[in-house]
C-alpha cells in the first residue's frame, strides 16, 4: 500500500542520515500526494501512473497555486520516492521516469547598495538606541550573510568552535553534510570580535556554542529567521525584492562578479558542486560585467 511505501521510504532516508530539513520536505509532499491519491481511489503504489503524477502536479497548480519552482521541488521528491520503490523492486514500473519538470523563469533578485545601506543603518540606530541583544545579533547576521554568501542552514549550524579568527577562516557544514572552509575578510573579523564580545557579556563564556541564538541561548530556527526578515521587509518597505538569506547569497555573488572575481573562485566560495549555477549568475549579469571587461581587458595595454 502507498502509505506503507511512504513510511518505508522515509525510514530509509533517516537511516541514510539525510538532513532533517530534507526529510521534512519529503514528508510534507508525500503526505499531500497520498491524500490526493486516496481522494482519487488510489491506495496501492503499483496503481500510480505517470498520468496520476501529472494530474497531481496540475492539482498543485490550480488548487494550491504552487508556482513552477514549488511544483518542481515536489516532483523531485516524487522522483526520489518512486526511484527508491523501483530500485527496491517494490513496484514493477517507474511512473516518474518520463515526467518532466516545468519550465521556470530565471530570475535572481539581489539587493541594491541603497537597500543594503538602509538595512545596516536601521540596525545601527537600534544598536545605539537600545543596545539590545536582538539589534546586535540581527545587524551582525546581515553583515555575515553579505560577507560570506552562506546558505541559511550553514549559518544556523555555525558554532564558535568553527571560527578561526586568527587565520580568518570559518568551517561550514554545507549540503550533503560536507564541511568546507571559507575565508573571511578583515572587516568581517572585526564585526565577529564585536559580536562575540557582546555575546560574552550576555551569556556566560563557557555557555557560548552556536553563533546565532535566541535570548535563551538556544539555536535559531529557520522559521525565526524568516519572521525576522518578514518584519524587516515591512519596516524597509521592500516591494521589489524578497528579503531572505538566499537573496543575500545572490547579492554576494553579484558583487563578487561585478568586482572582477572569476567564476571558478566564486564557485569555490559558494560551494557549488558544478559550474552550472555559477555560470547562470554570469549569464544574467554578463552585461553588467562590461565595465570590468573594459577596465581589465588585456588589449588595453597592447599597441595595435
Amino acid at each position: 500500500m502507498l502509505k506503507f511505501a511512504i513510511a518505508d521510504f522515509l525510514a530509509d532516508r533517516e537511516y541514510k542520515n539525510i538532513s532533517t530539513a530534507t526529510i521534512s520536505t519529503y514528508k510534507f509532499t508525500l503526505q499531500e500526494f497520498h491524500s490526493y491519491c486516496v481522494e482519487n481511489e488510489i491506495i496501492d503504489a503499483d496503481d500510480v501512473t505517470g498520468s496520476t503524477i501529472k494530474d497531481y502536479l496540475l492539482y498543485c497548480l490550480h488548487e494550491r497555486s504552487n508556482n513552477p519552482t514549488t511544483r518542481n521541488t515536489k516532483l523531485r521528491t516524487l522522483k526520489a520516492f518512486f526511484n527508491y520503490l523501483f530500485d527496491s523492486e517494490i513496484i514493477k514500473s517507474n511512473p516518474v521516469k518520463k515526467v518532466g519538470f516545468a519550465k521556470q523563469e530565471v530570475k535572481i533578485e539581489v539587493f541594491t547598495d541603497h537597500q543594503i545601506g538602509q538595512m545596516l543603518n536601521y540596525y545601527k540606530r537600534k544598536k545605539t538606541r537600545y543596545r539590545s541583544f536582538y539589534s546586535y545579533r540581527e545587524y551582525f547576521m546581515i553583515v555575515f550573510l553579505l560577507g560570506t554568501g552562506v546558505r541559511l542552514s550553514e549559518m544556523l549550524n555555525l558554532k564558535w568552535s568553527d571560527i578561526d579568527l586568527i587565520n580568518g577562516v570559518i568551517s561550514v557544514f554545507g549540503k550533503k553534510r560536507e564541511i568546507s572552509s571559507i575565508p573571511i575578510s578583515n572587516k568581517l573579523k572585526k564585526e565577529f570580535l564585536e559580536y562575540q564580545l557582546f555575546c560574552k557579556l550576555t551569556f556566560a563564556e563557557n555557555e557560548l556554542k552556536y553563533v546565532f541564538v535566541t535570548i535563551d541561548n538556544t539555536p535559531l530556527r529557520p522559521d525565526t529567521i524568516k519572521n525576522i526578515f518578514k518584519r524587516l521587509s515591512k519596516t524597509m518597505n521592500f516591494n521589489d525584492v524578497r528579503l531572505s538569506a538566499h537573496t543575500f547569497r545572490h547579492t554576494f555573488a553579484h558583487h563578487c562578479l561585478m568586482n572582477g572575481m572569476d567564476v571558478f573562485t566564486l564557485q569555490k566560495l559558494l560551494r557549488h558542486t558544478d559550474l552550472s549555477m555559477t555560470q547562470r549568475y554570469l549569464a544574467l549579469w554578463g552585461t553588467a560585467l562590461k565595465e570590468q571587461n573594459d577596465k581589465y581587458n588585456p588589449l588595453n595595454n597592447i599597441e595595435l
